[in-house]
Parts: structure tokens; sequence; C-alpha cells
């Protein structure tokens, strides 16, 4: 068996009766259940570990149709802006000189 480390970790009350009742009933210790859990957890894959489970299909395709709606909207806008930047600037300059 390789070198150990030893780790303290923080458990709710619940996780410890669990990790106690588990190591009991399977008659090893509660280091032995964490470092196992490790293990699956590291062997486990990448999609497996990150579910889609939780993912609403409906809702991804109601928000990209209100998307499309703004991107709609938006070109249908009568004309365009009639003033530049540089003519605001102009315009405030032209009022702070005249006071």
């Amino acid at each position: 068996m390789a070198a150990m480390i030893r780790k303290q970790v923080y458990l709710d009350q619940r996780h410890d009766l669990m990790l106690k009742r588990r190591a009991r009933q399977r008659g090893t210790t509660e280091a032995e259940l964490i470092r196992e859990a490790l293990d699956r957890a590291d062997a486990a894959p990448a999609a497996a570990r990150h579910s889609t489970s939780s993912v609403d299909p409906a809702a991804g395709r109601k928000a990209v149709e209100f998307m499309r709606s703004l991107a709609a909207r938006r070109a249908t806008r009568p004309g365009k802006r009639t003033w530049t930047r540089d003519d605001l600037y102009k315009d405030r300059i032209g009022r702070w000189a005249k006071s």
C-alpha cells in the first residue's frame, strides 16, 4: 500500500452518520470508504459528472426564439440616427461658448 497522507475534512452531521453506518455495514473504515468514493469520482467520465439532466430543451428553444425576435425588431427599426457624436460635441461646445 502506498504511503498515506492524513487529511482532515468537515462533514455535515447527516454525512457523518451515513459514513459511520456504511463503514459498519461493510466492515471497513470510514477512511477506506472516502478513498473508494474519490476513486469512483475520478474514474467517472466527465460527461457523467456534468449531467445535462437539469437542462430544459424547451426553455433553450424559447430563449433562442426570444433572441431572434429582438434581432428582428432591431432590423425593422425605421431609419438610422441622423446625428453623429461630433455633431453633439459641436452643439455642446457651441452652447458653452455663448454663455
